[in-house]
């Protein structure tokens, strides 16, 4: 994608980004495969949530194919292309699962037709928090923000209290970003403690936080299985943290790495496959984009 000024992603660049390569990547895939657009059996795209205009980008070339080879077209659910996806990839049957990533921070449990929300983020999600100190500090963004602040935090030695923000089932980190936002200089100038010390205090506080509210989750639900998924989801120390809580409660976590935690088509194309042998497809007039589709808005047709 088009970034600007340490990963600040500007909906118009993004947009032309898009509109730039994805037919000469629908043409590469459908290489790859080794077949034609009339072979597939109905045409995918993310519906929402996201930035509105890479979105509509993606979502006008979707509704233009699926009339060029005649097929069904299916909006899906970015965080439901998440779930689908660890769910296929660790043979997790009904778990909790924590969503976490770049815009998102859900604790989710399946019932009745819905992947029903018990907590999440009032405020920015636990990607946005980590990435916007990673720029405090001027880390690089290769590969990623968030991976340069989980190796830092390898070294760590000295933990630094910060506000512990857990609101019954919800979590918030705009305080405690600007709280460490504006300790670190003084705690820096004055060799109170290391760069590397900041990001194990801050990784350590909010993954105690994530942790426990979905602990409480799995308690609530009589859970014996917690599924991580997202981009922050292939953290070691979050996966860590959130075994040592499961085998306490003698259950088992699903987890995986960054091939299937960050933003992928295939979970998309996985998700659109469950909607579609359901029955599930998505009406041409409503082939739209959502920018605030909620998880707990899509009817799970696919699951008993």
């Amino acid at each position: 994608m088009i970034v600007r000024n340490q990963l600040k992603f500007l909906p118009r660049e993004t947009a032309c980004h898009h509109q730039q390569h994805i037919l000469d990547l629908l043409e590469e895939a459908l290489d790859v495969a080794k077949i034609k657009g009339t072979d597939v059996d109905a045409v995918c795209y993310t519906k929402g949530p996201g930035i509105a205009a890479p979105l509509i980008s993606v979502a006008v070339v979707a509704r233009t194919v699926a009339q060029l080879w005649n097929k069904p077209i299916i909006g899906v659910n970015h965080c439901i292309g998440h779930i689908e996806m660890g769910r296929l990839i660790t043979g997790a049957d009904n778990p909790i699962v924590l969503y976490v990533s770049g815009g998102n921070t859900q604790v989710i449990a399946y019932n009745e037709k819905r992947y029903r929300i018990f907590g999440e983020t009032i405020d920015i999600a636990v990607g946005n928090c980590l990435d916007r100190f990673a720029r405090v500090l001027k880390l690089s963004n290769n590969p990623s923000p968030g991976y340069n602040i989980e190796q830092l935090a390898k070294r760590g030695k000295k933990f630094i209290t910060l506000p512990y923000c857990v609101k019954g089932m919800d979590v918030s980190f705009s305080g405690l970003l600007s709280y460490i936002e504006n300790k670190t200089k003084q705690l820096l100038s004055t060799n109170e403690c290391t760069k590397e010390d900041l990001c194990f205090s801050l990784q350590e506080t909010i993954f105690a936080m994530l942790v426990e509210i979905t602990e409480r989750a799995m308690a609530h639900c009589g859970s014996n299985e917690v599924l991580i998924v997202g981009g922050v989801g292939c953290n070691e120390r979050l996966q860590e943290m959130m075994r040592i809580m499961a085998e306490e409660r003698n259950a088992k976590l699903f987890a995986t790495d960054e091939r299937f935690c960050i933003d992928n088509g295939a979970m998309i194309a996985h998700a659109g496959w469950e909607m579609f042998r359901s029955g599930h497809v998505t009406d041409f007039e409503d082939s739209t984009c959502t920018q605030r589709y909620r998880t707990d808005e899509v009817e799970v047709t696919w699951r008993e």
